[in-house]
C-alpha cells in the first residue's frame, strides 16, 4: 500500500494523506455478494441514541465476506481481484472456487490476483491459506482468529492485524495466541485462523483532512463534556471551562473514570482464556 500527501490546493487539504489504491482493482463489486445497508444514525426500534455522535453516511452496499471458510476444506480457490470495501478497513479479495462459488474473504498483505488459495488440514503451510491451529507452526502470524470452533472469524480483522502462535499443549488440546495487546490468550487447537497479515496495514498513516469526510463516514463532531447542559452529562454547567467541579471524572452514564482507573468487569467470562495480562501504561 502507498499513501500520499495531496497537494494543498485549499485549505483542508494541507494535511491530508490519502490512499493511492495500490493494486486495487477498478471493477464494480460481485452484485450476487452484495446487499442494501440501512442506515440507522445510532437509533434503535424506537427512534432513541442509543450510540452517540452517529448521524448519516454516502450510501454503500454491503460486501457478504466469508470469515468460516470450514464449508470449502480442500477446494482450490483462485484471486480473481483485490477491491474497496467501504464498510471495512482492509481490502477484500474475490475468490472462485473450482466448484463455480464466488466468495469475498479478507485480503491478506501482499496478495496477488491469480495466485491459489486453499482452506483445510491438507492446504500447505502459505500465506492466505486457513487451516487449524493446531496445524500452524509456532511463532507464525495469523489473523481471522475463530473463539469457538467452527464458528466465524472474530479476532484480528482489521487492516495490518495479526496475532502470533506462541506455544502449544497438545496434552490439553490448547494454542497460545499473542494478541496485538501483548495478551497471551489459550484458544483450543481446532480454532482456525489465515496465516499471515491482514492487509492494507498503511491505513493507520491516512488522515481525512477535514471534517466533511468524517460526515460522510457516519461520524458526528465530538462534544467537550464540559460546554455540555448539566441535564446532559455530569461535567455539564458552570461557565465556560471552569472545571467540571467534581473531585473524579465521570462517564455519560455517571460512573467513575479516573484516570488509570481499570475498567474491566470483574469475574468476567473470557477470563478464564487470559494467560498473562497486556502490559498497560501506568497512569502519571
Amino acid at each position: 500500500m502507498v499513501v500520499k500527501s495531496k497537494k494543498p490546493y485549499t485549505p483542508s487539504r494541507r494535511y491530508m494523506v490519502g490512499n493511492e489504491f495500490e493494486g486495487v482493482s477498478s471493477r464494480k463489486p460481485e452484485k450476487s455478494l452484495t446487499k442494501w445497508k440501512k442506515r440507522y444514525s445510532g437509533r434503535n426500534n424506537n427512534g432513541r441514541v442509543t450510540s452517540r455522535f452517529r448521524w448519516g453516511w454516502h450510501k454503500r452496499r454491503y460486501r457478504l465476506v466469508d470469515t468460516r471458510r470450514y464449508d470449502k476444506a480442500g477446494i482450490p480457490a483462485k484471486v480473481v481481484s483485490v477491491e474497496y470495501d467501504p464498510n471495512r478497513t482492509p481490502w477484500i479479495a474475490l475468490l472462485h472456487y473450482a466448484d463455480g462459488e464466488k466468495r469475498y474473504v479478507l485480503a491478506r498483505k501482499d496478495i496477488t490476483v491469480g495466485e491459489e488459495i486453499v482452506c483445510g488440514p491438507e492446504a500447505p503451510i502459505k500465506s492466505g491459506n486457513r487451516k487449524q491451529l493446531k496445524d500452524i507452526p509456532e511463532w507464525l502470524t495469523v489473523y481471522n482468529l475463530e473463539v469457538v470452533p467452527m464458528t466465524k472469524g472474530k479476532l484480528m480483522r482489521s487492516a495490518g492485524s495479526f496475532a502470533t502462535i506462541s506455544g502449544k499443549d497438545d496434552a490439553a488440546w490448547l494454542v497460545f495466541v499473542k494478541m496485538p495487546s501483548g495478551e497471551v490468550r489459550k484458544f483450543h487447537d481446532t480454532c482456525r485462523a489465515t496465516m499471515w497479515i491482514v492487509g492494507n496495514e498503511d491505513h493507520k498513516l491516512t488522515v481525512s483532512g477535514k471534517a466533511g469526510r468524517s460526515r460522510r463516514l457516519g461520524r458526528k463532531p465530538r462534544l467537550i463534556w464540559l460546554n455540555a447542559n448539566p441535564v446532559d452529562h455530569p461535567h455539564g454547567g458552570w461557565e465556560s471551562h471552569k472545571g467540571q467541579g467534581r473531585k473524579h471524572r465521570k462517564m455519560f452514564s455517571g460512573k467513575v473514570v479516573d484516570p488509570g482507573m481499570k475498567t474491566r468487569r470483574k469475574k468476567k467470562w473470557s477470563d478464564k482464556f487470559i494467560v498473562t495480562r497486556r502490559k498497560s501504561k501506568k497512569a502519571k
